[in-house]
């Protein structure tokens, strides 16, 4: 029987997660396999900015009320739910850096299941498919086998509740197949972390990471990085026109459109512009050297200064690549 994880570390690098795996399997829209390795192994961060925190929060919040509307609509459509448990953790039986989170557990018409919740933009309801299908995002589909495969269960539940009120109610059964290249996947994933064998970089960011900062020196172009270059320099070209072009078709249609703020054929929205609130911003350096003179010097110029220092994070320089 899987263990339940009980006050265990909540520290990722510890473990292998349902949240981990499309990643792995290289289907995740947010993070690449070399990403995930780089955070697993603690050579890179992730920032949570306030963008991100405020998504995290929203899906916390708004859990337990897609839990309460999906048993609802169960109990509506004649079935007998009754829930086990909520957010419960549990580690596989054979591979102890594999482990799952699960957001509710259902004894559903006799049979345990497991149940995901997601909130979903609007604007991302086009990815789900209809009511009682599997179809769900692929990354979602990952970490419900993932799920599947250290519970040991044999169905998921998964509620989207889309906006505020549309919820749709998906079923995920066992795909045996799946999860068995799901876990082999993910054991090769964990032997790289344990190796220090750092995933091939695949996107743009994987390679702004593994080359941050420049040695100074120079290589000498061979005929494929001539071709790349000079593949590049054309396509840059062509983007400079199109933004040109883009430009051009900007101004024509503010021009038109003036003091308006919107932009609508027969009631749907085409444009937007709007003026934005002000901005305000302190400058507390002259800030700190007023209230100084004010005070009598109480506080002097070089205590100020190094307060200011001691409050003063450092930006890392951007490494932008330019064509010549």
């Amino acid at each position: 029987m899987n263990a339940i994880l009980k006050n265990i570390t909540q520290d990722r690098a510890n473990f292998i997660g349902g949240s981990d795996t499309a990643a792995i399997l290289g289907v995740s829209p947010w993070k690449s396999a070399f990403q995930l390795y780089q955070e697993k192994t603690g050579e890179y961060q992730e920032e949570i900015t306030p963008a991100k925190q405020k998504i995290f929060n929203r899906g916390k919040r708004w859990e337990p009320i897609v839990i309460e509307m999906l048993v609802d609509e169960l109990e509506d459509r004649g079935h007998d739910v009754k829930i086990i448990t909520k957010n419960q953790r549990y580690i596989d039986p054979d591979y102890g850096f594999l482990a799952a989170e699960i957001d509710l557990e259902l004894m559903l018409d006799g049979q345990h299941v497991n149940g995901e919740m997601k909130t979903v933009h609007p604007f991302a309801a086009k990815d789900w498919g209809e009511q009682d299908t599997d179809e769900i995002p692929l990354y979602y589909t990952s970490q419900v086998l993932h799920g599947q495969m250290v519970t040991g269960r044999n169905k998921t539940i998964v509620a989207a509740l889309i906006g505020a009120d549309d919820l749709r109610v998906h079923v995920v059964d066992r795909d045996d197949e799946m999860i068995g290249i799901i876990r082999s996947k993910e054991i090769e994933f964990w032997e790289r972390i344990q190796n220090r064998e750092a995933p091939e970089p695949t996107t743009t960011e994987d390679i702004n990471r593994l080359y941050r900062f420049d040695s100074g020196s120079a290589i000498e172009a061979d005929s494929e990085l001539l071709e790349l270059i000079g593949e590049a320099s054309n396509k840059k070209t062509e983007l400079k026109a199109i933004e040109t072009r883009l430009e051009n078709l900007v101004t024509q249609i503010k021009s038109r459109m003036g003091e308006a703020a919107l932009l609508l054929h027969n009631g749907q929205k085409l444009a937007t512009w709007k003026t934005n609130k002000d901005s305000e911003k302190i400058d507390w350096k002259g800030f700190a050297i007023e209230l100084m003179l004010r005070t009598n010097g109480a506080i002097s110029k070089d205590s100020i200064e190094e307060m200011m220092r001691r409050f003063t994070t450092i930006k890392l320089g951007a490494r932008p690549f330019l064509i010549k």
